[in-house]
């Protein structure tokens, strides 16, 4: 019988894995080949045991075949099959005659007998042909049976999973131009609160720049806030911390006896209608004249008119919310500018508009030439052009006070460093939501002589803002206020600690990601500290103590309020090593006991404010017990809070 013959394409061959030999090759192949059992599963690849028939498995091996190929495959592999079978017969007559020499010797006519046992019958020929014809249509019917159990499967799949593939299909096309479109919304929203300037700062650069201060300042281990550490660890609070109240002690204390210029100055605030002229008054007696007068809500237009006659040097207004604009134009205006140092105008949004500093602070061109410090607090009507217009005409200005000053952007700033590039040493920028700090970081680089600089509530700051200004600042700098700026970490102070070693004065207040680390940084680095606000952050009490021990001979003015980790230990070191404090607040510290207080207001003779507010655990065994009695003690239920209300916040002068 008479098989089919292989007619297999070139691209089915590389399917297969198999390639065009020789006939020679091929015959030489097939003699190495052994017997093995025939895969008829065709769709899957056939296994170790087949490949010796010459089918090769791998990932060129065909997952689905069309019927041509399937049944061309079948045939190849009858024929392969058969043609090993052949192989291995001719394998077995070469074993056979090897093995002749050990078998016994025949005769002639013997050999001729075996020689015809060994001969295929026509008979065994005509079987295995049909054997073979049987095989191979077995063969083809079950390609056709696993064809067609193989198209009603994936029909069945398809109409199952048609719709479910349909919705995710959907959902995901969905989900994606979501994604892109709140992208775009946010790149778009990005662009336009803050406009790119042309700088090469990038995120890139930022993390780099980051790096490399983390590297410039390495881990101060065994320094000396570690020794303190180590050494508080060891402490025994209960015998090193004894203080007993003073028995039979009277609660009303001797108040110091005012001085006569004090009066004096009382007497006049109270008769304020009937003074005539300040004009040979010093200033130091006019701005204490001012405060009385704030305190007791005269500071009008009369008090104005007699700041402003003649020709003064310093005009210190803390509240202009009671001039209008017309009083403040028209005294203003008449006033001899020439000799003006100090201009103090807090709380001015009312007066001070774009108009009033053109037509009357800033008549001409450097018509303020002796100005070096301003004050315009709470100007929410100032804005770029103005604050450029006052810069330009006070070409010798020091000091700049712009907090709250709602309008001013990153504009404004860039004019002002622009023309007091050389002069300028102090900047307040409180709470000016519209300036970028990293956009305005280019510009205050650029100030040769900067030492004071106030972000507070400047929600853009970050590290890398600080990292930068203090690597521009750090030999000048003497103050820094970073208050509610709530992106500051360690890395930041660590920078300050390592490279501001003159810092007299620092505001860290309500920065919740400052840890222990922050202390140990600022007391192995910056041990000239004179003046720190620590509220409400998380330092415990031994890095607090530990700080105390290491610079806390320097400090005068330290706030602990509402600091949760203050305890025994930061009570301790206060006692023993903060011997210069002027003023201290320890509201909202609930750890502390009348024990401890008491304790630390007697070993600081020199402390002159306490504030207490919220501290309800404080009694009367403290209050009638210490021994300091020039201290003045505000904030408990007892206490005259609002007789010492100009106490509380004190308004620093420009």
């Amino acid at each position: 019988m008479d098989f089919p013959k292989k007619t297999v394409s070139r691209e089915n061959d590389e399917n297969l894995g198999g390639s065009e030999l020789s006939d020679d090759n091929k015959n030489e192949e097939m003699g190495q080949r052994r017997p093995g059992t025939l895969n008829l599963n065709l769709n899957n690849p056939p296994d170790e045991r087949h490949s010796k028939l010459g089918f090769q498995s791998g990932a060129n091996f065909p997952e689905e075949q069309t019927e041509n190929e399937e049944k061309d495959y079948a045939v190849h592999c009858v024929e392969a099959y058969f043609k090993g079978m052949e192989t291995l017969s001719g394998e077995e007559s070469e074993e056979g005659s090897g093995s002749s020499s050990k078998r016994k010797r025949y005769s002639t006519e013997e050999k001729g007998e075996a020689k015809i046992e060994n001969e295929s019958s026509p008979t065994e020929i005509i079987d295995i042909e049909d054997d073979l014809a049987l095989l191979n249509l077995m063969t083809l019917s079950l390609v056709a049976t696993n064809e067609e159990s193989d198209s009603n499967l994936e029909k069945e799949g398809t109409q199952m999973n048609e719709f479910q593939r349909a919705r995710e299909w959907r959902e995901r096309r969905l989900r994606e131009a979501k994604r892109r479109h709140y992208e775009v919304a946010r790149y778009c929203a990005r662009s336009l609160a803050h406009p790119q300037e042309d700088d090469s700062f990038n995120k890139g650069n930022k993390k780099g720049v980051l790096k490399e201060a983390e590297d410039e300042s390495q881990d101060f281990g065994g320094g000396p806030f570690y020794e303190a550490m180590v050494m508080i660890k060891k402490r025994n609070l209960v015998q090193e911390l004894k203080w007993m109240p003073a028995k039979n002690k009277v609660e009303v204390r001797q108040c110091g006896v005012p001085s006569l210029m004090d009066l004096s100055l009382k007497i006049l605030a109270r008769n304020a209608e009937a003074i005539v002229s300040l004009e040979l008054v010093p200033d130091f007696l006019r701005h204490k004249l001012s405060q009385i007068f704030r305190k007791k809500r005269k500071m009008n237009a009369h008090f104005l008119e007699l700041l402003a006659s003649g020709s003064p040097t310093e005009i210190r207004l803390n509240d202009c919310s009671e001039i209008n604009t017309d009083d403040f134009t028209r005294i203003f205006g008449a006033c001899n500018k020439k000799n003006l140092i100090v201009l103090q105008l807090d709380l001015c949004g009312r007066i001070l508009t774009e108009n009033v500093i053109t037509n009357t602070i800033v008549t001409q061109n450097f018509s303020l030439p002796a100005l070096t410090t301003i004050s315009l607090t709470g100007a929410y009507q100032l804005t770029d052009f103005g604050l450029s217009k006052l810069a330009r005409s006070a070409s010798a200005l020091q000091s700049v006070n712009l907090s709250q000053c709602s309008l001013l952007t990153n504009e404004g700033i860039n004019l002002l460093v622009k023309h007091l590039k050389s002069t300028l040493r102090v900047l307040y920028i409180d709470h000016c939501q519209n300036i970028d700090a990293v956009s305005m970081l280019p510009a205050l680089k650029k100030l040769n002589c900067l030492e004071v600089l106030s972000v507070a509530g400047i929600e853009t700051v970050d590290d890398y803002f600080v990292t930068e200004i203090v690597r521009a600042h750090c030999l000048n700098m003497r103050q820094l206020v970073l208050a509610n700026c709530g992106q500051l970490t360690d890395r930041a102070l660590k920078f300050v600690g390592k490279k501001c070693s003159r810092l007299c004065a620092l505001d860290l207040s309500h920065l919740d990601n400052l840890t222990d680390a922050t202390m140990q940084y600022l007391a192995d680095g910056c041990q000239s500290i004179c003046s720190l606000k620590l509220c409400r952050n998380n330092f415990s009490d031994e890095a607090l103590a530990a700080f105390l021990e290491v610079s806390g001979d320097s400090l005068t003015e330290l706030s602990l309020n509402h600091v949760r980790g203050v305890g025994l230990n930061t009570a301790l070191s206060l006692a023993k090593c903060s011997r210069n404090l002027l003023s201290l607040d320890l509201s909202w510290c609930r750890f502390i006991k009348d024990k401890a207080l008491g304790f630390i207001v007697d070993n600081c003779p020199l402390l002159r404010l306490l504030k207490l507010f919220g501290c309800s655990q404080i009694t009367n065994v403290f209050l009638n017990g210490h021994s300091n009695s020039m201290v003045q003690i505000i904030g408990l239920p007892l206490t005259p809070a609002l007789k010492h209300l100009q106490v509380l916040e004190p308004q620093h002068t420009p």
